[in-house]
């Protein structure tokens, strides 16, 4: 690990204490770790970019909205590649909140994420992308065990 001496003025030094305060952290480092690599994730940006990555989409939308259920449906089934899991939940009489998790390409979770939050009726929608990197290896766990790789957080 390598230390950082920076300077910053007192309003931003106040700032950053606030956010700390705010979100529970306990120490500036630990704050100032988050927000570069919120800054330096490839949902930002300009920030950093690796060839795979791990995704969670979230979006409110109205499930009577014109067949809009079944068409966010299609699109995580014509992407089952990269698709891992979905959870929806009611919120009201109208509208669902769902969350899908990706893994694959960063590009093509990326290009997903723009089209179910492009479709008419989807409200409040985010992706986090998290950019991972495999060291190529596989192993299993135990007799009889699944040969798998890890993916591991990039920053």
């Amino acid at each position: 690990m390598q230390r950082l001496t920076i300077s910053l003025d007192d309003s931003m030094a106040e700032a950053i204490d606030a956010y700390m305060e705010r979100n529970g952290y306990s120490n500036r480092s630990e704050a100032m770790r988050d927000l570069i690599r919120g800054a330096l994730s490839p949902s930002t940006p300009g920030g950093v970019a690796t060839a795979e990555c791990v995704a969670a989409i979230s979006y409110v939308y109205d499930y009577d909205g014109r067949d809009l259920a079944l068409r966010l449906e299609r699109a995580q089934h014509d992407h089952h590649d990269i698709t891992i899991a979905s959870m929806r939940t009611r919120l009201d009489h109208r509208h669902c909140m769902e969350v899908t998790l990706l893994r694959g390409p960063t590009q093509a979770v990326r290009d997903l994420g723009r089209v179910v939050l492009a479709e008419k009726g989807v409200r409040f929608g985010q992706i986090n992308l998290v950019p991972v990197r495999s060291d190529g290896s596989t192993h299993s766990h135990g007799h009889g065990g699944a040969r798998h790789s890890h993916d591991t957080p990039a920053l």
